[in-house]
């Protein structure tokens, strides 16, 4: 009886250890995957407080059941994300701030995402600042469109990213002539060590802003930067590491500044920068930037 009862118990034992292995294969097989967009969602509307800036970044065993390979399977992503649409512009919602990305496949520190298949990359910054932004009555505009099928459909490389996203700019200011600040955000490729700062003991990505020399009217960019630059040394010394004036032969030297006295470029962190120091920098200099146009 006994040897009969131990068997058992070890049919059971490996009925279930066999089915968790199933469970988990047609997960891994399944490429469950999660856009920036769905991601910033999340972190969005379920992590963060603007006014105090309290971040607490939730990982997505927090709605996931991850002890669960079936639950998993079946979970509908979708019911725990906002229902984003885009929104009607009117005389009274004219858009006031672009954002976009040269460089749309930079990425930060593989994170607890990971898992399922979630690339935390520059484009999150957009939709964190887009969030912002708007909250506070600056209408905003995030560019979706890719800068790696322009590229490919006039069969430039990766150094033609500038020329690529100067077509986007172009286009979004004849649909939107309200437009008045472009926004151009990079990531920084410095180890760890040289992109962190700690402030009243919070982490932080360390930004700088590029200005390119080669544009002959630079001097009003690079007041309209210099004065975002002041403002983060003055709420958050230290974060930022000054602005970077970049010219002369085998750089680009204009970076689409031309394009308006009100484009900057800005690097947010390196690729060893965690999600949760990239966030918190974030919204550091969308108060920094606000401060600024409000003046």
């Amino acid at each position: 009886m006994k040897k009969k009862n131990k068997l058992k118990k070890l049919f059971i034992i490996s009925m279930i250890t066999i089915g968790i292995i199933i469970s988990y294969k047609r997960v891994e097989s399944s490429k469950i995957k999660i856009s920036n967009k769905d991601f910033t969602d999340l972190i969005i509307n379920n992590t963060y407080t603007y006014k105090d800036e309290n971040i607490v970044l939730k990982t997505i065993n927090t709605v996931i059941n991850k002890n669960n390979p079936i639950k998993l399977m079946n979970t509908d992503y979708k019911k725990y994300l906002s229902n984003t649409t885009e929104p009607v512009i009117t005389e009274e919602t004219l858009p006031l701030i672009y954002l976009y990305n040269s460089h749309q496949t930079e990425e930060y520190k593989a994170s607890n995402y990971a898992e399922f298949s979630v690339n935390p990359t520059i484009i999150m910054n957009d939709y964190i600042l887009e969030d912002i932004f708007n909250k506070n009555g600056y209408k905003t505009i995030v560019e979706e469109r890719s800068i790696k099928e322009i590229l490919n459909k006039n069969n430039w490389n990766y150094t033609y990213s500038y020329k690529a996203s100067r077509q986007l700019l172009e286009e979004s200011i004849i649909k939107y002539p309200s437009l008045k600040y472009f926004i151009d955000i990079h990531r920084d490729s410095l180890p760890h060590d040289k992109t962190i700062v700690s402030i009243n003991g919070k982490d932080y990505a360390k930004v700088i802003f590029l200005i390119g020399l080669e544009n002959e009217n630079y001097q009003k960019n690079l007041e309209f930067t210099e004065k975002i630059n002041n403002k983060m040394n003055e709420l958050y010394p230290n974060l930022s590491k000054g602005i970077y004036k970049k010219g002369g032969p085998g750089v680009n030297g204009v970076y689409n500044q031309d394009f308006s006295p009100y484009t900057i470029l800005i690097e947010v962190g390196g690729y060893e920068n965690t999600t949760n120091e990239v966030l918190n920098t974030i919204i550091a200099f969308s108060k920094c930037f606000m401060e600024v146009i409000n003046e």
